[in-house]
This record gives C-alpha cells, sequence and structure tokens, in this order.
C-alpha cells in the first residue's frame, strides 16, 4: 500500500497554475525527496496533502483513505513556516500538541520526556518558548512533529536555521524513524541534503513533475560523465578545454560535464600540460547537477526563499 497517493491535482491561484495535472505515489517506508526551485509548487502541494487547502482538480489519499481531518493524526507536519506558541511553557505546548493529536495523559508525559531527551531540551522542560535560540526552536518544533507517533512524516526544509552540530542530530533522528518503518516527504531545494537522505526522488518545476524514481534510477539516467577536479589554479585556465560541455566551480574544486563520446582520458591528458592536478575522479553526476540542467541554470537553488 501507498502511504501518500496523488492523482491528477491541479490548483490555481487567479491566473496563476502553481500546481498542475500532479501525481505521485509514495510507497510505505521510504525517504522521498519533493524537490524543485522556490516557487515549483512543493509547498502548495504539501498543504493539499494537509488539507489545508482543497485542490481544484484531482484526489488525495493517505495510507489508502481520502484525505480528511481524522487522517491527520497519522501525520506529522513540520511546516517551512514555523510556530509556537511563544508565550507558552515547553512543556504546556506540547501537552497541547499532543492533545490535538488526540494523545491521552499519559502518553503525552512520556512523549514529551522522550522527545526533549532525543533532541537535547530536557533541561529546557520548564522553560518559555520564547527564552530558547532559534535552533532550539526549531529542534522543538520537529519533537512536536513527532510526539505523536505518526506513520507518514511531512517535513518542509527540516534543515533550515540549524547549525552543523543540530543538523546531524536531526538527520540522524529522521533515520531512525524510516528504520522504524516510517515513511517520511522530504521537501527542499537544498540538493546536497536529498542526495544525502532520500530513497526516491520527485522534481518539480512550475507545478509540473518533469523526473522522478529510485535516487540510483534516476543518476544512472544521467550516465557517469563527470569529473571532479582539484588543481592548482581556478576554472579560467580550464577554457578551450576539449570535450567540455560545462565548468561547475566551486572554489576548491570544479566537476567538469563531458561532452557526449568524449574520452576522460583525452580529459586527463588535455589537462597534464595545462594545470597541476591534485585529484582526477570519473563519477556519476550529482543530484545538484542534474537539478540544474532540468530545471535551467537561472534558477539560484541555494537561496532561502519561503513558500515555494
Amino acid at each position: 500500500m501507498n502511504a501518500l497517493k496523488i492523482e491528477s491535482v491541479t490548483k490555481t491561484f487567479g491566473r496563476k497554475v502553481a500546481v498542475d495535472d500532479f501525481s505521485l505515489q509514495v510507497p510505505e517506508g521510504v525517504i522521498y525527496g519533493l524537490l524543485g526551485p522556490n516557487g515549483a509548487g512543493k509547498t502548495t502541494t504539501i498543504r493539499m496533502v494537509m488539507n489545508i487547502i482543497a485542490p481544484d482538480e484531482g484526489k488525495i489519499t493517505v495510507m489508502g483513505e481520502e484525505m480528511n481531518e481524522e487522517a491527520k493524526d497519522r501525520i506529522g507536519f513540520l511546516p517551512e513556516e514555523r510556530g509556537l506558541y511563544q508565550k507558552m511553557g515547553v512543556r504546556d505546548v506540547l501537552t497541547y500538541l499532543g492533545e490535538i493529536k488526540s494523545m491521552d495523559k499519559a502518553q503525552i508525559s512520556t512523549a514529551i520526556e522522550d522527545w526533549l531527551e532525543r533532541v537535547k531540551l530536557a533541561d529546557c522542560i520548564d522553560n518559555k518558548v520564547e527564552e530558547l535560540s532559534k535552533g532550539m526552536q526549531q529542534k522543538l518544533q520537529f519533537a512536536s512533529t513527532l510526539l505523536h507517533d505518526p506513520r507518514l512524516i511531512i517535513l518542509d526544509e527540516p534543515f533550515s536555521g540549524l547549525d552543523p552540530v543540530n543538523l546531524e542530530l536531526i538527520k540522524n533522528i529522521v533515520l531512525e524513524e524510516k528504520r522504524k518503518g516510517k515513511t517520511i516527504i522530504f521537501s527542499t531545494h537544498i540538493m546536497e541534503q536529498a542526495e544525502k537522505l532520500c530513497d526516491n526522488i520527485c522534481l518539480i518545476n512550475k507545478g509540473k513533475k518533469i523526473l522522478n524514481g529510485p535516487l540510483f534510477e534516476v543518476k544512472s539516467k544521467f550516465g557517469k560523465n563527470t569529473v571532479v577536479l582539484e588543481f592548482d589554479g581556478n576554472a579560467d585556465d580550464l577554457a578551450g578545454l576539449p570535450g567540455i560541455d560545462k565548468i561547475y566551480d566551486y572554489n576548491k574544486y570544479v566537476e567538469l560535464k563531458l561532452q557526449d563520446g568524449t574520452s576522460p582520458h583525452k580529459v586527463l591528458e588535455s589537462l597534464i600540460d595545462k594545470v597541476q592536478i591534485n585529484r582526477f575522479e570519473f563519477m556519476e553526476p550529482s543530484l545538484h547537477d542534474i537539478f540544474v540542467e532540468m530545471v535551467g541554470e537561472k534558477e539560484d537553488v541555494r537561496e532561502e526563499v519561503p513558500n515555494a
């Protein structure tokens, strides 16, 4: 059974088509990346899944049942736009959110202690939310998302605003939940995060699905046509190199996308006379490179802009 099934869903706002005849099947027990640039329709799709807004056309089912208010109790949703009651205490806000999810008092009390321990906030249980730092509030909201032990977890830009230590903490919890058989839908426009975590991906742009499937299958379709190069110099030194389609400059290294039929050995021979090579590695294209190729280089895929 699919954890989530979206069938031919369309949503418009005035003349703007935010989601255009979009279909998706998310199997149980996977981390599924819903990817796309800012404004692609990701958040609109998630809001329809959560029954916050209704689609103009199409149908959404969660674990075999049409989406409704009762089905929300089986979903944990971390929205991109965070929102906790700032004047409430940490224990009180989690208690209130647990009650909304139909948990009894004993369940809530145990879950609060367990989750605050997992996200390293046990010492803050008697603090007010407004007394916590931004990163601590982010972890608190993450804990509130999973407090009721949902079967389907939807995370919209879950790592936004986290430092590297807390990002690693939340990432590990996501993987632990997956190992328990939970289904996680992970929405982001940061491809490096998606590539590390996702089993399956769906790339959406301008409201339309343009690519989806298991990550390894998606990457295999693009072939191993990329060379990672570390060298003494800068990307300008590579100008006019034969057999190169595109050069992606990452300051410390570059990725060279080869033209069809180009031998990496020929590229290496050309490079030897031009630069001092420290690393030369033939590899499959990164998800970032696939994203840029499919969506277009004019899209800034790293910019943090809400409401995609």
